[in-house]
């Protein structure tokens, strides 16, 4: 009878681990599709671009956190990312907020040769820093030299401080124009506008990123086409 018991406990343990190994497994494998679900989602990387104070950094929390984050100060640069729903597509977007005073303007290259797209913001109530937004175009163009379109927007913050107004909305739009770009006013404040110009820019992106695809497939094939010519021969 002891022989028996001890055989039924024997059993009931190696069940036991059993199943304790396929949930282990099971988890394990859960999580590595978690994580392969997760890279496998589109990334678009954008720069937010400007003088300091205007308002970058409060966008950027604006549109992860829905907060308005008056007094912030950020270093050399934060990166924030998150995943959304572009046009009913699930994506991720990966925000790099950048310094703006002239101290850091030496390492900015290196910021901007990882972007995808820019947001070039200035505030309206700052004509000073609508002036700069040149300059800093200046330097994505010059980073970004080898690339024909890149996708940009030109940004008003501050659009709550219409009273306080030193940039009129024709001068900034007619910039905007020039340049070939979108203009939009924002605040940070109120959230006026925050999703529309990071939306807006993601298409942007993923319009360039889908024309390129194109354009790569089409020389491939092209390419193998010649190939094949290449190979036949008249008999």
């Amino acid at each position: 009878m002891m022989d028996i018991l001890s055989t039924l406990e024997a059993l009931q343990t190696s069940r036991s681990d059993w199943l304790s190994g396929t949930s282990s497994v099971a988890n394990r494998t859960m999580a590595a599709s978690k994580g392969k679900n997760q890279s496998s989602l589109a990334l678009h990387k954008v720069i937010m671009v400007g003088s300091g104070g205007v308002g970058k950094s409060a966008l950027t929390l604006q549109f992860m956190y829905d907060e308005f984050v008056e007094d912030y100060e950020p270093t050399k640069a934060d990166s924030y990312r998150k995943k959304v729903v572009l046009d009913g597509e699930e994506v991720q977007i990966d925000i790099l907020d950048t310094a703006g005073q002239e101290d850091y303007a030496a390492i900015r290259d290196n910021y901007f040769r990882s972007g995808e797209g820019f947001l070039l913001v200035f505030s309206i109530t700052e004509h000073e820093s609508f002036t700069a937004t040149a300059e800093f175009r200046e330097q994505i163009l010059r980073v970004k030299a080898e690339e024909d379109k890149i996708p940009l927007l030109v940004v008003g913050n501050k659009s709550d401080l219409e009273e306080r107004r030193q940039v009129p909305v024709e001068e900034a739009r007619s910039k905007a124009e020039e340049w070939g770009v979108q203009y939009v006013e924002t605040s940070a404040k109120t959230r006026a506008n925050v999703d529309k110009v990071f939306f807006d820019l993601m298409r942007e992106i993923r319009a360039k990123k889908m024309s390129e695809n194109k354009d790569k497939n089409g020389k491939k094939s092209g390419k193998n086409k010649k190939s094949f010519k290449e190979r036949c021969c008249l008999l």
